[in-house]
Parts: C-alpha cells; structure tokens; sequence
C-alpha cells in the first residue's frame, strides 16, 4: 500500500511538470515550431540527407521549402534501405536500430519506417506519459494508477535484419517500456509479444479475464473483438461486471463513430473516452478535453508539421504553409519532418483544424482513401457523419464497411457501392439506404448535384456482409490485430471486388 501511494505521488508529480510543459506550446506555437525545426537541421546537417540537400545553409522556413523536397515513401525509401542495412548517418545522425513495419493499408507491399532512439523517447514514449497525464489532469478524482492498464497491439514479434529489428510498432514499444509501466500494464510482455493472433487472442483473455482493469488502450474494431470473447469466456453480462473500476479508453487508428453505441452497450456504464492519433511515423494528436472530438496537436515531439490544401494536392507545385498560415475549415494532407530522419514526408492522412488558438484537430481520411469518380468529392467524414444518422432513424449499428465506385455504363449512371457488416440490422434496409443518401445529400453539395434526378449517381448499391466477413478477409491476408483495416474508401474496386466475391461464398456456404 505504501509502495502504491509513493508510485501516486511521483505520477502526480510528473503530471504537473508535464502540463505545464503543454501549456507553454499552446500558448507558444509557432516559435516551439520552429524551434524544432532549426534543431533537426542542426543535428543532421552531417548526414548524407543533410549533405545533399544543404541543411547547414538553411536560415529561414523558406530555404527549407526551396532546398528540401516533399516526399513520398517510394521517394524516401533508398535511404530507408540503406539506414536498415545497418549505414550510419543517412537522414538522422547514428545508426537507427528499430524500423515500425507498416503497411498503411491492407496491400501486401511494407513499409519501413525508421524508430530512432530520439522518436522513441521523446515522441512515442512520451506522447505516452502525455495521454495518461492529460486524463489525469481533466479527472482528479482518478483512480487510474490503482488499476491495470489493458493494452491490444498487434503482431507484435520482432525480427533481426542486418544489423536492425523491425516489427510492428507495438512491438518495438513494448520491448523497451521501463519496468514501471510494465507492472501497472496487463496482458505481459510475454504474451503482448506473441505474433499469431488466434493464439495472442486466447492468451490475452486467460490473462485479462482475472485482472482488475480500470483502462484499456487499442483499436476500436480489434479491441471489441477481445472484449467479445472476454464476455464470452467469463459468462458475465457486461465488461463493467467484470471490471468494475474501468473509466477510460483510449482510442485511435479508426474513427470511433460507428463502435460508440457498441462500447456503451458491451461495457455496460458510462466511462470516459479519449482519442489519439498515433502512428508508425509519429504521435501526432491527444485528445485534451473530455467529451470533445477535437484533438490538441502536439507541437513538442520532435516532428515538424506543414500542410498542403487538399484543393491543391494534385497539382504539380501544391501550396504548402507551416502551422502559422494554416486556416479552420479547410481541409490539408500534413507533411512531417521527424526526430526520426523524415524530411517532408507525405504521411498520407488529411486533417482539418477545428481552433488555431490552440492548434485543434480532426482526422478526415487519407490522402488516397476518397470517392472522386464524378466529381463527387466525397470523404470519410462524410460518410461516417450519414451513417450515424442512418443509424440512428433505424436502429442499426455497424461494425465494418467499405464502398467503391460502379462507373458508368452506356445509358447508365454510375453509383457508388457499399458493403455493410452489421452488429444490429436497421428495422428496414431500404429506409436505412434513403437515410444514408439523403444525409450525404445534405453535408456534401457536390455529391447532391450528382445525384440530382439519377443523372450522374443513382441511389447508392448496398450489400449485407455475412457476420465476420471483414475479419476473416483480413485473416485470409495475415492482418489481423493492431492497426489493420480495410480501406473505408476506395476510388477504385481493389477491395469491394474480392471482398463481395468473398461474401458470395460465405453466403453460399450457409
């Protein structure tokens, strides 16, 4: 007990310390900004990136943009590939030891993204610290530290290459958390290290099933999955029956839109939900206010943010601002330069601010991950704003989708198709549809006058997934767990296609 107290007293220390800190670059932005930046070309200017692109000749924000190109990862990738042979040197000084194996989506290709001992501490780890601090700080009356931390990674082995490890980023996490984390954290390392997720599954619940849990941290999807079979394993009638203290879940990877109604429902109270926005790459965004959808961007973690408008994305020289020009309500695809040897680099999400005073957030999607077959213009947020809304008149929830053009044929209009996994079915599907359409006619102008008489779109072509059909394409392609998804979006039919033929011989089997 006094141990416990003595731990309480030292988080709650640090938590102070920490808010402050935070305090201080939202009141100080732009200056912590570019404090970063001019600290990163000063540490690399050596590097063979540095040489190339002159960093030590860099004085101002525009010589950077002039000297240094915007990257892609199939642009980077030479010197990601040199760094995992084991160079030193290349685009952040010293040998980088751990690289976050990363598809971003479900394709087969990876990538490879370089975890330097700076990203890992003063990024990843303590963008860690700064989740549970914040909470902390909003909630006083905590009991945070009294309870396990429930954590869901994905595959999380580590393999050696050359002279690397290189894994899932939970993996590279978890083997270098500091004792004290480990002992407030449950399942252990031993099984949050294990790669085959079936057996991974069955180990968590023997282990988390006898806990007392009073947070849990993972993917919605992956994490309603384990709380499932925790419920099914302990026979119990809710998760709060089981774990009475639990009060927090924090959440990120996915948007939590379509599973707030199924968390509410399977653990069984009120408890508090706070997202982040957390990648290989980097720990970009915490959410900072309860009860909020926004997300505090996190100006202190080595990475340097700009932003191109998505309305110049596909121009050959987009417009790209730093932080101090950017404007609320506009859609950006965010560009970083990391503490781990990124330069410019395009990570593919797109963001909108919501407050500049201080830097607020929401993800809207990706970069790659949209439908513009027509004109349409039609986004994630879109979507999953019409699909709450259809939800809700119907009863209906979700638990997975995706949806891809039907282009035009002859005298047919084109549509858009859909494939809808759902936990509870709407009391009438053709209601639910008109609710769906009508809510994007509603929220997106360029959508409603593509679809104005069934000229351009027709009314949208759902299909019903058979339970499971998701998880088991994910299985069929080795991505179960962690941060794997299929695309929501698509402006073309790589994933409907395979997807929908699976669903007919799921349908055909039953």
């Amino acid at each position: 007990m006094a141990t416990k107290a003595l731990f309480n007293t030292v988080v709650n220390w640090f938590i102070r310390q920490r808010i402050d800190q935070i305090q201080n670059f939202m009141d100080h932005p732009i200056e912590t900004q570019k404090g970063i930046l001019f600290s990163q070309l000063f540490h690399a200017e050596d590097t063979e990136y540095g040489k190339l692109h002159g960093f030590n000749s860099i004085s101002s924000y525009q010589d950077f943009k002039n000297k240094v190109p915007i990257v892609t990862y199939e642009d980077f990738e030479p010197f990601i590939e040199k760094a995992r042979q084991g160079h030193k040197d290349v685009s952040w000084p010293g040998l980088i030891k751990h690289f976050a194996k990363s598809s971003g989506t479900t394709n087969a290709k990876s990538k490879f993204i370089p975890i330097s001992a700076e990203s890992l501490e003063y990024c990843h780890m303590k963008a860690g610290k700064d989740m549970v601090s914040i909470y902390a700080n909003n909630h006083p009356e905590n009991q945070l530290f009294n309870y396990k931390n429930l954590r869901l990674g994905g595959s999380s082995e580590l393999y050696a290459d050359f002279n690397t490890k290189f894994g899932d980023l939970s993996a590279i996490l978890i083997d270098n958390l500091p004792f004290w984390v480990e002992i407030t954290t449950t399942p252990s390392k031993k099984v949050s290290l294990m790669g085959e997720w079936e057996s991974k599954l069955r180990a968590i619940t023997s282990e988390v099933k006898n806990e007392d849990v009073g947070s849990i941290l993972g993917v919605p999807s992956w994490m309603m999955v384990l709380l499932q079979k925790v419920l099914k394993e302990t026979n119990v009638g809710s998760i709060s029956e089981l774990w009475p203290n639990l009060e927090v879940f924090f959440h990120g990877g996915i948007s939590f839109k379509p599973y707030r109604e199924q968390f509410k429902q399977i653990i069984g109270k009120n408890i508090n939900y706070y997202e982040i926005y957390n990648a290989s790459e980097g720990f970009f965004g915490i959410q900072d206010r309860s009860n909020s959808d926004e997300m505090l961007l996190m100006l202190d973690y080595g990475i340097f943010y700009e932003f191109i408008p998505m309305d110049q994305f596909h121009f050959s020289n987009p417009k790209v601002v730093s932080l101090e020009d950017v404007e609320v309500g506009k859609n950006y695809a965010m560009v970083i330069t990391t503490n781990g040897g990124l330069w410019r680099y395009l990570i593919g999400d797109t963001v909108v601010f919501t407050s500049t005073n201080p830097f607020r957030i929401k993800i809207t999607g990706r970069t790659k991950h949209y439908i513009n077959a027509f004109g349409e213009e039609l986004m994630i947020t879109n979507v999953e704003s019409a699909l709450s809304k259809a939800c809700e008149v119907t009863g209906a929830q979700i638990t997975d989708f995706t949806g891809a053009p039907v282009f035009m044929k002859e005298n047919e209009g084109g549509a858009h198709e859909w494939i809808f996994e759902f936990s509870q079915y709407p009391d009438n599907l053709e209601h639910f549809i008109d609710a769906f359409d009508q809510h994007l006619k509603k929220i997106n102008s360029d959508y409603e006058a593509k679809r104005y008489n069934n000229m351009t779109l027709r009314r949208p072509i759902v299909h019903i997934a058979k339970d499971n059909l998701f998880y088991h394409w994910l299985e069929s392609k080795g991505k179960l767990g962690g941060q794997n998804k299929v695309p929501r979006l698509s402006n073309d039919r790589e994933y409907i296609d395979p997807l929908l033929e699976m669903n007919k011989v799921m349908m055909e089997k039953t």
